[in-house]
């Protein structure tokens, strides 16, 4: 019997790992936004751009993916209630 390398199995992890994507993503965002405040007087933004830490959830089903959708597109009308706003 062959001997299975553990990341050809069927739904192993292969690449880097979501926080890792998740922390380049907002570098280099970060980074492009500094660049064309700069260069292209983009209007400064003195707080913070991304929030410190993120949500991971694995969308399993339509019925997830579809509850996730409507949070994020109804979101911002709720954000003047938000203690935080």
């Amino acid at each position: 019997m062959p001997i299975i390398n553990a990341a050809l199995m069927e739904g192993a992890h292969t690449g880097a790992p979501l926080h890792e994507i998740v922390q380049w993503f907002k570098t280099m965002t970060t980074n492009e936004y500094i660049k064309n405040v700069k260069q292209n007087y983009w209007q400064p933004f003195e707080q913070k751009l991304w929030q410190r830490n993120y949500h991971e959830h694995i969308i399993r089903n339509e019925s997830a993916y579809l509850k996730i959708a409507d949070y994020v597109q109804t979101n911002p009308q709720h954000w003047q209630d938000d203690c935080y706003f």
